[in-house]
């Protein structure tokens, strides 16, 4: 008779590190910023260096459309996509000129930005 073996629990997402809804705590509004700020005319190097930062912190499917919105709002997998789109949106915030920063300030997920 093989051995008993406990079945495996899966982890809380916002739990496990390799799970894009995972926030390390250093991750705070101001910890990712990519310079030079976005102002229109370097947008291909501006995407390019974001796309770095926000992959690094395993958040780009956030913005890349590959992540979709959990559709139940009592899913509660929804609070943790919440928290990710918001922490992601004020990173986009953070690296974009004032000019462009009041165009997307109102929108509500980093995806329509």
């Amino acid at each position: 008779m093989p051995p008993r073996v406990a079945p495996v629990v899966p982890l809380e997402p916002s739990s496990d590190p390799s799970s894009p809804y995972f926030v390390h705590p250093s991750d705070v509004p101001s910890s990712v910023k990519v310079t030079p700020l976005l102002t229109g005319s370097n947008y291909h190097s501006w995407s390019h260096s974001m796309c770095r930062a926000l992959g690094g912190k395993l958040k780009l499917e956030f913005v890349d459309g590959s992540f979709p919105v959990p559709i139940d709002q009592f899913d509660p997998s929804f609070r943790a996509w919440n928290r990710c789109n918001m922490l992601v949106h004020s990173w986009i915030m953070n690296s974009v000129s004032d000019s462009i920063a009041q165009s997307i300030v109102f929108m509500e997920n980093a995806f329509d930005v």
